[in-house]
């Protein structure tokens, strides 16, 4: 992993009590301190060494981030725990893209899109980094991952101009579509959103990075690891249709509000097109990776 990875991250004494704000965000982490209260802040990044999330510490971040006056303080904080960049109150509805990497429709002996292929997930399945995916009573069987690149929108917007979507970008991090495959294939009707739509089956993390620091979200790597086997590996640049196109067509008559999440479509090596097919398990370790995002890692194990 590069510096700019998030577990490339450095332990830094408090410095300052002060909270006057000095500056805009690039990197966002929403987490709960040692006080248990809630806060979002700009992690502080390691020049030379590899930190535990136990050592993490952060730089708050005061105002609204939906507009521009969320700015970096000097207040350091140390963090407890690590939460989705995203609350589910934040998140309207999460828009998912189908089939939207080239090798992957050719895996699944799919055409090529014409259109982005839609469907949703509820806010309610955004689940934190380090937190469980559980496998529903109802689909505990031929539970499969997908590494995506996240999109949260900025601001209101409709009728986009593909030019200028990416202006309505707040910015992008790394996200598992987590799929029941029974469900989505055979006792799903067609519709695909209920065997994606189950509490924790959408993954968001470990950190929300600004477009001034990823200014070309179409040549990011992007892999899955399971069990610390590499399944997926490839690059954005494989997406049938870009971020910006994707911006755009979702908009077309159709409002897209603040904190809207869009997953941009996985990359070939899902688990089953394996030979033999590889699906969940309670107990396997799941790592999105994702260039200048860094890794979102969770764990599996049976609903209760």
């Amino acid at each position: 992993m590069s510096a700019a990875m998030f577990g490339l991250l450095k332990v830094h004494r408090r410095l300052s009590t002060s909270a006057s704000p000095v500056q805009g965000w690039k990197r966002l982490i929403r987490f709960i301190g040692e006080d248990g209260s809630i806060y979002q802040g700009e992690p502080i990044l390691s020049e030379n060494g590899l930190k535990s999330i136990d050592d993490l510490k952060a730089k708050l971040i005061k105002g609204n981030i939906f507009d521009n006056t969320a700015k970096v303080t000097d207040s350091i904080v140390p963090i407890r725990k690590l939460l989705s960049p995203i609350s589910t109150s934040q998140v309207p509805l999460i828009r998912c893209i189908g089939l939207n990497y080239k090798k992957h429709a050719l895996e699944t002996n799919q055409s090529i899109p014409k259109y982005p292929i839609l469907f949703i997930k509820p806010s309610t399945a955004v689940q934190d980094p380090f937190e469980p995916v559980r496998l529903p009573k109802i689909a505990a069987n031929h539970v499969d991952y997908e590494a995506e690149l996240a999109v949260v929108i900025k601001k209101e917007c409709k009728n986009v101009d593909k030019e200028k979507a990416l202006e309505y970008v707040l910015g992008y991090t790394a996200g598992n579509d987590i799929s029941a495959r029974e469900w989505q294939k055979t006792r799903g009707g067609g519709q695909w959103s209920f065997s994606k739509g189950f509490d924790t089956f959408s993954p968001l993390g470990p950190m929300l990075v600004s477009p001034t620091v990823i200014t070309n979200p179409n040549s990011l790597r992007i892999s899955m690891t399971v069990n610390d086997v590499k399944m997926q590996d490839s690059n954005t640049g494989d997406m049938v249709f870009d971020v910006a196109s994707l911006i755009s067509f979702l908009s077309q008559s159709t409002t897209l509000q603040p904190g809207t999440v869009i997953l941009t479509g996985t990359p070939e090596g899902v688990g089953f097109v394996k030979d033999p097919p590889v699906y969940l398990q309670t107990g396997d370790k799941m790592t999105v990776e994702i260039e200048n995002i860094g890794q979102l890692t969770n764990y599996v194990e049976n609903e209760k």
